[in-house]
């Protein structure tokens, strides 16, 4: 449907770091159009690509992207695989400047992990689903070790940038195609105590942990609390490789290497965050913006299709999804036109202070109209932009 893609005209991580002179590897979920060579890995500046297109795979009955090539399941848990190659790469480029991104498809669903490492958490008296899911993790980590483990071995550990984060807050449920049978849907995860998950712009959904290891440039140890958005690491990323962005367009994010550093910044840049997963987006459902302490929130509305067919192709898309993991030869792109929906009207806007109460709990937008109707006009001001930039976009169907 349209919704998973980066448009051809910008300009990848991958494609600056390739004019930087650095080899370039992407090892695991590319979840950036399926089925369209145009937005495959290969086409958007890496040189090397191991993994899958699409939102999922499966652990065990999997099936791989080799520059093309496909690699059929040996039956080993995928996970390990992607590791696997991972250290390949890192072994065959260890003597040149070289950037690797790994998105492990762990822990999404569907759920599944060694029965050796779940038992441990259910004998903690978790349920089958958080047992899996923290089992998932733990095998990602034990992966994660093994690619530090031939940093080590290669010599690399001091000069080389080691960035790791989660894409967003847990997930809380899976849908019955992603869990084995008699497995819980619901997933009471720790996620402490913030308000909200996966898909939502409450903290919860949006505020993740970032750690970040560079022996020759940082101080160790240090915790650093101030909002770092994912935007701002290609920028920074560039700046201390000095690397010239080689696109045309402009980034959203801002060079925040004086912030790792220790200094503290005179002001905090606005953030936003809009996510509808509807097409086209809706500005005042699930968006956010935050100024300093300050965040206003724009709460998730349930917006319906305007007749029966949309959610019939909804269910399509997740079918084909679906079928293309198992079957990709028998999946074609589907072109559907987005089918209309009903636009409820928004519900009324929350502000919080975050400094105050990082959990939520505490809506005081009646207490401040003022910074509320201000705040109100940036967020909707910056939706624009960012919608009439998207409108910019020539068709790519």
């Amino acid at each position: 449907m349209g919704l998973d893609r980066i448009s051809i005209r910008e300009t990848t991580i991958a494609d600056a770091f390739k004019s930087g002179g650095y080899a370039t590897g992407c090892i695991g979920k590319w979840h950036n159009g399926a089925l369209d060579q145009r937005y495959h890995p290969n086409a958007r500046g890496f040189d090397e690509f191991t993994g899958f297109c699409g939102g999922w795979m499966d652990y065990y009955n999997w099936w791989l992207d080799t520059n093309g090539q496909r690699q059929n399941t040996d039956g080993r848990y995928v996970t390990e695989v992607l590791t696997d190659s991972a250290i390949d790469f890192i072994h065959r480029h260890k003597n040149e400047p070289f950037f690797l991104y790994v998105p492990y498809n762990a822990p999404h669903s569907p759920l599944q992990a060694p029965e050796e490492t779940v038992q441990p958490f259910l004998d903690m008296g978790l349920s089958k689903s958080v047992a899996i899911i923290y089992a998932m993790i733990e095998e990602m980590d034990k992966g994660i070790h093994r690619i530090l483990e031939k940093l080590e071995q290669e010599g690399l550990t001091n000069n080389t940038i080691v960035m790791m984060s989660s894409d967003n807050g847990p997930a809380f449920g899976s849908s019955p195609d992603q869990v084995e049978p008699g497995t819980p849907l619901k997933c009471d995860r720790y996620n402490c105590g913030f308000n909200g998950s996966k898909g939502s712009v409450y903290e919860g959904g949006i505020r993740v942990p970032m750690i970040v290891r560079w022996p020759d440039g940082f101080e160790s140890g240090r915790e650093i609390k101030d909002v770092i958005h994912f935007t701002d690491w290609l920028p920074t990323l560039l700046n201390i490789c000095n690397i010239d962005h080689p696109g045309e367009r402009p980034l959203d994010g801002h060079n925040v290497l004086p912030i790792l550093q220790g200094e503290t910044p005179d002001e905090a840049p606005r953030r936003f965050w809009q996510l509808s997963q509807y097409s086209p987006p809706i500005g005042h459902c699930n968006a956010a913006m935050r100024d300093g302490a300050w965040k206003l929130v724009r709460p998730r509305i349930h917006i319906p299709f305007a007749t029966p067919e949309g959610e019939d192709l909804t269910k399509r898309y997740v079918e084909q999804d679906i079928e293309y993991k198992y079957n990709p030869d028998n999946v074609t792109l589907m072109r559907d036109p987005i089918p209309e929906r009903i636009i409820p009207d928004p519900k009324d806007p929350e502000l919080y202070n975050i400094d105050d109460d990082p959990l939520e709990q505490k809506n005081i937008a009646t207490d401040q109209p003022d910074r509320v109707s201000r705040m109100l006009t940036e967020l909707e001001t910056w939706f624009e932009e960012v919608e009439s930039e998207r409108l910019s976009i020539p068709s790519e169907w």
